[in-house]
């Protein structure tokens, strides 16, 4: 058994948590965005205008941040101007990358707007790179967020929305290293430059423009971007193109050819897969450490706008679905990355999680009907409190809390800590497959109230949510904890994520 100590000072804060980092993705990919989102108005299962209500009050639960839409790779052949007006009229279109079956455009613009609107989430859009063109993203820009009158403010009216919505993050191309458009890192850097240019402030409505940026560790790429990042001599003082750049990260067990089954693993699996995980703080550090050369203030921030685990889709699925279970593994990932995330929230703005709906790891998971939670919804529901908290540093001593794997070591124990409205959240993984380990939380420079804790577990790793058993994997009370002295000891059980919630005093 692991025995281990994390000292916490109450009165030493960190960097603000943005809530961002609780982000979305939703992609016309798999039965995301229709069956998921979008059932129409004409469907029997209750909805507003075509958009899923059961689906809206679950997330809405999450309070869900922000939402990325169209995609991923779809965003790149996805052209925005087939999907306004009346819908019986709207163009269809193969989606190539997703399965090549073909997209009605049901759900766009307007219908994108309203789910986020429902959501009370920011709209987070991924413009045309790979396949569209300057002028037809500047146009987008100017359809959602210019008053008064203007050619895309009339055709906007046209359609219905009299006033312009408010859309603050704005996607320059994605992944246009492979599926959007197979570019090298300077021709990208140049074109996230020109894209950037176009993409107009309208009024009040300020952009955070996001250039497409590398996958995992390629920390060349974000060197060119940073590079290109500031505008002399175009205005009569200089400026940043872009505010935002991304990375893109995928945990799994094995390489990419055999990504391996989401609930059928031994526990050889779920260590690879843990190892995987942490692998995330790895690489958030490279591209920060990049940054910090050409930007030491950290005004331009870094966007993990794609994560999560990658699995083989389901036997019987379409393998262009990408539709997955999601298991207690998966909840302890997503617990480890938020403890990482939260050490990086200096430098890390947003994160989105790959996706919401569906498709890899998902927070709701739909059948006609039905709607399941994930174990993984609940690790974005039990950290919620972390959202625009200030980050407390966690400092973990531990003994026998490592497990080798392979070459390489793995740390079973994983901590973070915010304070926010008086009150403190910590969370706590024990990522270790059979064994407990006993915690002292050493909270020191204040004191507070009575602690309160919950836990997610579950007999069997393997274990997940189904229509027909749905609270296999749920959050429950966690009594096993004692404060004396400033100080909470608690045994956490193995496989097992923990928050404890406590008052300052």
């Amino acid at each position: 058994m692991a025995n281990a100590i994390a000292i916490i000072n109450l009165d030493i804060e960190g960097p603000k948590i943005s809530r961002h980092l609780y982000g979305h993705f939703a992609e016309h990919l798999g039965r995301c965005i229709y069956g998921g989102f979008w059932v129409g108005e004409g469907s029997t299962i209750p909805n507003e205008g075509g958009i899923r209500l059961d689906v809206v009050e679950a997330l809405r639960a999450l309070n869900i941040p922000n939402l990325r839409w169209p995609g991923g790779c779809f965003a790149d052949e996805y052209h925005w101007k087939d999907g306004i007006g009346p819908r019986d009229e709207r163009p269809r279109m193969v989606n190539t990358h997703w399965g090549n079956v073909e997209e009605n455009n049901h759900f766009g613009t307007h219908e994108f707007m309203a789910l986020c609107e429902l959501l009370g989430a920011e709209p987070y859009i991924s413009g045309n790179v790979g396949s569209g063109t300057v002028q037809e993203m500047s146009e987008w820009v100017e359809y959602l967020t210019r008053d008064g009158d203007s050619p895309m403010a009339r055709l906007r009216r046209a359609n219905g929305r009299d006033e312009p919505w408010r859309v603050k993050f704005w996607g320059i191309g994605n992944e246009t290293w492979g599926c959007g458009g197979n570019m090298r890192a300077q021709y990208s850097a140049d074109l996230a430059r020109q894209y950037a240019t176009y993409c107009r402030d309208h009024g009040d409505n300020k952009l955070y423009r996001i250039a497409s940026g590398a996958s995992d560790d390629d920390y060349k790429w974000t060197e060119t971007l940073m590079q290109q990042i500031n505008c002399f001599g175009c205005e009569a003082t200089p400026r940043t193109f872009f505010q935002g750049i991304s990375v893109h990260h995928y945990t799994m067990a094995g390489p990419w050819e055999a990504k391996g089954s989401a609930t059928d693993f031994d526990t050889d699996d779920y260590y690879r897969t843990m190892l995987s995980a942490r692998e995330i703080d790895r690489i958030l550090t490279g591209h920060s450490t990049v940054m910090d050369i050409y930007d030491r203030g950290r005004q331009v921030g870094l966007v993990l706008d794609e994560w999560g685990t990658w699995w083989d889709v389901e036997p019987g699925t379409n393998p262009g679905f990408l539709f997955q279970q999601n298991s207690l593994r998966d909840a302890l990932v997503a617990g480890t990355h938020f403890d990482i995330f939260h050490k990086h929230a200096d430098r890390l703005y947003m994160a989105n999680i790959a996706q919401t709906v569906n498709v890899l790891q998902a927070m709701v998971l739909t059948d006609g009907d039905a709607l399941v939670l994930t174990p993984t919804y609940h690790v974005f529901e039990m950290n919620k409190g972390h959202q625009d908290a200030t980050s407390l540093g966690v400092h973990l001593r531990a003994e026998g809390a490592r497990r080798q794997v392979g070459d390489a070591e793995l740390d079973t124990l994983s901590a973070s800590a915010s304070v926010k409205d008086g009150t403190v959240l910590i969370s706590l993984s024990n990522l270790d497959a059979e064994e407990s380990a006993e915690v002292t939380l050493d909270l020191r420079g204040g004191s507070v109230g009575e602690a309160t804790a919950r836990i997610l577990t579950a007999d069997r790793l393997q274990d997940h949510n189904t229509a027909q058993a749905p609270e296999t994997v749920r959050p429950r009370a966690f009594d096993d904890l004692k404060v004396t002295d400033g100080r909470v000891a608690l045994t956490l059980p193995p496989h097992s994520f923990v928050t404890v919630r406590a008052p300052l005093a």
